[in-house]
């Protein structure tokens, strides 16, 4: 049963795989650009484990920034990843403080999103999350490692297009998620926000406001989709 669970966690990252492999090269090359070690570019991927924060840091290293900035930034821009652990703690109610320790360190924004699409079914349990979180971690880390080594190979990233990857990996994972109306309703209502209030105020805002009122109203379209619950069958007292 554990061994059907972990690698059908294992199979479901694969998407991410395909993503985070081009990614991890290309933040692989920017990293040994900037005069990063092939031990720091692996050190980066394994502890902070972020493709936004680590490109981020790579940049202000670049800038010389003062470390505590630095971290400072990173903890911001990973501290949505709490609001993400806690949406998954009330399947994982049963599993030991150090396990969840360890499944928290693999929650990305991709790996939520696969794990969030398994909800309609049978809630995953930690070996399904331990299946895809420790996939996806070794295809960041593969990544990184093959651009911290190849990276004066390949020069501009750009030109073999790495940097759309993330773009590409996250169409894949929208498309996975639009499931039935109220999915894709979410998710055009979130594009056309996104892209309004990028026009109107630009800074980055456009994300953290589209993800706030489209969650917000998916929450309210499902409670109202919803059945009463109600029967017409005799109750059994």
């Amino acid at each position: 049963m554990n061994k059907r669970h972990f690698l059908r966690g294992v199979k479901d990252a694969l998407p991410v795989v395909l993503g985070y492999l081009p990614l991890g090269m290309a933040f692989g090359v920017l990293a040994r650009s900037g005069h990063l070690s092939i031990g720091q570019v692996l050190a980066m991927s394994l502890m902070i484990y972020s493709g936004s924060a680590q490109f981020i840091a790579v940049g202000m290293l670049g800038t010389g920034a003062a470390p505590a900035s630095i971290m400072a930034t990173v903890m911001l821009v990973n501290s949505r990843l709490i609001l993400l652990s806690a949406s998954l703690a009330p399947h994982l109610s049963r599993v030991t403080a150090p396990v969840l320790s360890f499944l928290a360190h693999g929650i990305t924004d991709e790996t939520y999103a696969v794990a969030m699409g398994r909800m309609g079914e049978k809630p995953p349990n930690r070996w399904y999350l331990t299946g895809l979180f420790v996939t996806a971690h070794l295809a960041w880390l593969g990544g990184s490692a093959a651009g911290g080594i190849l990276g004066r190979l390949l020069g501009d990233t750009a030109r073999w297009g790495l940097n759309f990857a993330l773009t590409a990996m996250f169409i894949c994972l929208l498309i996975l998620q639009l499931k039935n109306n109220v999915t894709i309703m979410v998710a055009g209502l979130a594009g056309l926000v996104s892209v309004a209030v990028a026009t109107m105020i630009g800074g980055g805002w456009n994300i953290i406001v589209a993800t706030i009122l489209a969650a917000t109203v998916g929450v309210l379209m499902e409670k109202w989709n919803k059945p009463s619950g109600r029967s017409s069958s005799v109750s059994p007292h």
